[in-house]
C-alpha cells in the first residue's frame, strides 16, 4: 500500500516536472506565434504531463529501492558512529552552513550571470564539510574545556565544597593479580571503577590463549571483574573510548587517565615508572601490599616455624603470614620445628619487607 502511494505521489511529481519543462521551453525557445495558439499550447502541456508522470511512473521501483538502500546504508554507518559525533557533528554542519549563508549574500551580488550562483554552492558544500570534521575531530578538546569549566566553577553543598573522586583505571595485571577485589571490598577504594574496552580485548585474548597458563590468568581475570560488578557495592563502568593511533595497551592507559583526570590501578613496576614520568598519579596495589606490612623492630620476640635452609651456611628460612621471609640465623637445625626467635635487623628492598634473626635460645645461652 505505501509503495503504490509513492508511485502515485511521484507520478504526479513527474507530471508537474514534465509541464514546469514545457512551459519554459515555449517560453524561452518558442515564438510568440506558437505560444499564442491556445491548441498547441494546451495539447503540450498534456503530452508533457503524461510523458513525464509515465516516466516516473516506470522509475518509481527503482527510486524506492536505491532510496531503501541508502536509508540502511546510512543506518549502518551511524551504528558504528558514537552519539556525541553525531550531535557535535550535527551543530557542526549547522554552523557551517548559517556561515556559507552570511558570506553567499555577498557572492549573490556579483553581476557576472551564474559566477554567484556557483560559488555560493561551492561555498555551502565546503562550510558543511569544514563544520562536521571541525566539531568531530575536536571531541577531547570540547570535552576537556566541559571539565574546565565544571573544575572552575565552585559548587558547594551542605556548606562544604564538593570534593570531586578520580576514576581508578583498571589494567590487565591488576585485575588478573586478583587482590583488587578484596581491597574493594574493604572499601579503602573510592569508586568509580574503570575498566576500558581495550582491556577487556586483551583479557579475552588471553583467556582464549592456546598456552593453558596464560589461558588460566586469563580467565581468572574475567572472573575476578564479574565479582567485583556483581558482588562489591562500587561503581564500576566499562570505558569504550579507544585510541587508534596508538598500539600498546600501557600507552593507551596514560592517555585515558589523563583524558579521564583519573589514577591507574597497577602492579606493573614499569607502568608505574613511565606514569611517573608523564605526571599520571598511579595507585600500585604492592606499594599498598608493603606499607600495610606489621613493623617489627630489631629486639623483638617472635614465634615462627622453619620451613627450609637457607642459602647461607646453617641458615633456615621461615614466613610470615602476609608473605614476608625471616632468614634464621643458625636456623637449619630447627628446619620443621616452631621456635622464638629474636629480630636482628629488618631491610626493606624493592622486592619487600626481609627479616633477620636469631634462635632465642642461642641469644640466651651466648648471654
Amino acid at each position: 500500500m505505501i509503495n503504490r502511494i509513492i508511485r502515485g505521489a511521484l507520478s504526479i511529481v513527474g507530471a508537474l516536472v514534465g509541464v514546469a519543462l514545457f512551459v519554459s521551453v515555449i517560453r524561452n525557445l518558442v515564438s510568440p506565434a506558437v505560444q499564442d495558439n491556445l491548441t498547441t499550447y494546451i495539447t503540450g502541456i498534456i503530452i508533457s504531463a503524461v510523458v513525464g508522470g509515465g516516466i516516473f511512473f516506470i522509475l518509481t521501483p527503482w527510486i524506492i529501492k536505491q532510496g531503501r538502500d541508502l536509508a540502511n546504508w546510512i543506518e549502518k554507518e551511524l551504528a558504528n558512529v558514537p552519539v556525541i559525533n553525531i550531535v557535535l557533528g550535527s551543530v557542526g554542519l549547522i554552523i557551517g552552513l548559517v556561515i556559507a549563508y552570511l558570506i553567499s549574500q555577498v557572492l549573490n551580488v556579483i553581476p557576472i550571470p551564474l559566477v554567484g550562483e556557483i560559488l555560493s554552492l561551492a561555498l555551502y558544500v565546503f562550510m558543511a564539510y569544514l563544520g562536521v570534521t571541525i566539531a568531530t575531530k575536536k571531541i577531547d578538546e570540547i570535552v576537556g574545556l566541559q571539565i574546565l569549566f565544571r573544575k572552575n566553577s565552585s559548587k558547594e553543598k551542605n556548606g562544604k565544597k564538593e570534593t570531586k573522586v578520580s576514576p581508578k583505571i583498571l589494567d590487565t595485571s591488576v585485575i588478573i593479580d586478583g587482590r583488587i577485589a578484596d581491597i574493594c571490598k574493604t572499601g579503602f577504594v573510592e569508586g568509580p571503577l574503570i575498566i576500558p574496552e581495550f582491556v577487556l580485548e586483551e583479557l579475552r585474548h588471553i583467556a582464549d590463549s592456546s598456552d593453558s597458563l596464560k589461558r588460566n590468568r586469563g580467565r581468572r581475570g574475567l572472573d575476578i571483574l564479574n565479582k567485583i560488578q556483581k558482588e562489591l557495592d562500587i561503581e564500576v563502568k566499562i570505558h569504550s573510548k579507544d585510541f587508534d593511533d596508538l598500539s600498546e595497551v600501557d600507552t593507551k592507559l596514560l592517555k585515558l587517565a589523563q583524558f579521564l583526570e583519573g589514577k591507574v590501578l597497577t602492579n606493573d613496576y614499569n607502568l608505574n615508572k613511565v606514569a611517573e614520568f608523564q605526571g599520571v598519579p598511579v595507585l600500585n596495589i604492592n606499594e599498598l601490599a608493603n606499607a600495610v606490612k606489621p613493623i617489627v623492630l630489631p629486639g623483638e620476640e617472635m614465634l615462627v616455624q622453619v620451613i627450609k635452609d637457607g642459602k647461607e651456611s646453617g641458615q633456615g628460612l621461615a614466613y610470615l603470614d602476609d608473605g614476608t621471609m625471616i632468614v634464621v640465623d643458625s636456623g637449619k637445625k630447627f628446619i620443621g620445628k616452631n621456635i622464638d626467635v629474636l629480630v636482628t635487623s629488618v631491610l626493606q628492598t624493592a622486592a619487600g619487607r626481609m627479616i633477620f634473626a636469631k634462635p632465642k635460645s642461642m641469644v640466651d645461652k651466648s648471654a
